[in-house]
């Protein structure tokens, strides 16, 4: 989990780095997806994936694939457990990183917040990489799984929460400090705790895609929620507070899984 992390990391520093050198919205996109596109060819050249024999697989029904994708959470807490912390942390993560260029902009009032953002990235990426691959080997000598991740979310909380109270540039880079630790915790751990909860070993590529929800689908929400809340409700105070508030739900809400320590 921890190694997963510091690739899902470079790939967000690099890609940040990428961009703003590439200048301009259209060549930044267009340099990404070249590189998205070059870095798969290791992959499919030389992977060696070993396939199911025929025999074993499951014969193909439409209605029974889509069916497949509903995991009863009665059947399965532990699995809707962990799979809704993963989300609200993730969510709360994406409101915060979500309008960091207009807080720069508009809150502090930096000349140049393209460069600041860059910036926060970096300290953000730095002490994620110093501590996912740490987190998750403290996890396993320990034995434990939760407690990590819930102190994990209470750190991103506070970090998020700072941006609210203390609006300057050495605030943000407090903040992004913290929440770098914080998420580089949670993120080799929390996997670690979703795979000790997957349901079935038959159906685990399948249960790893549902759990690839909790991360994408806050990157959608995320924005359907901030924006009334910059526009309507409170503007930048308001924003962090509020995704301080997701995160300690979800860290929070760890605790309701039984099947893991």
């Amino acid at each position: 989990g921890g190694w997963l992390g510091v690739a899902q990391t470079l790939g967000i520093v690099c890609g940040t780095g990428l961009a703003t050198v590439a200048g301009g919205v259209t060549a930044g996109y267009l340099a990404c997806a070249g590189f998205a596109l070059l870095a798969v060819v290791p992959y499919v050249l030389l992977g060696r994936d070993t396939p199911l024999p025929r025999a074993a697989r499951p014969p193909r029904r439409a209605g029974e694939f889509l069916r497949g994708f509903w995991i009863d959470p009665r059947r399965h807490p532990d699995f809707g457990w962990a799979w809704l912390t993963r989300f609200l942390i993730n969510l709360g993560n994406a409101i915060a990183l979500l309008y960091l260029l207009f807080f720069l902009r508009d809150a502090l009032g930096l000349a140049e917040p393209e460069e600041g953002v860059l910036v926060l990235t970096a300290v953000n990426g730095v002490l994620l990489l110093a501590t996912v691959v740490v987190g998750g080997v403290w996890s396993d000598r320990a034995g434990r799984r939760k407690p990590f991740v819930r102190w994990a979310g209470v750190l991103m909380a506070v970090a998020t929460a700072l941006l609210a109270g203390w609006q300057t540039w050495p605030g943000a880079l407090v903040a992004a400090a913290l929440l770098g630790v914080g998420f580089g915790v949670f993120t080799s751990v929390d996997f670690a705790l979703m795979a000790d909860v997957l349901p079935a070993a038959a159906h685990r590529g399948k249960d790893l895609g549902i759990i690839n929800i909790a991360n994408s689908l806050p990157q959608v929400a995320a924005p359907a929620v901030a924006a009334p809340l910059v526009t309507h409700l409170g503007g930048y105070p308001t924003l962090y507070l509020t995704a301080a508030a997701v995160v300690l739900l979800g860290a929070l809400l760890v605790e309701r899984i039984r099947g893991v320590d």
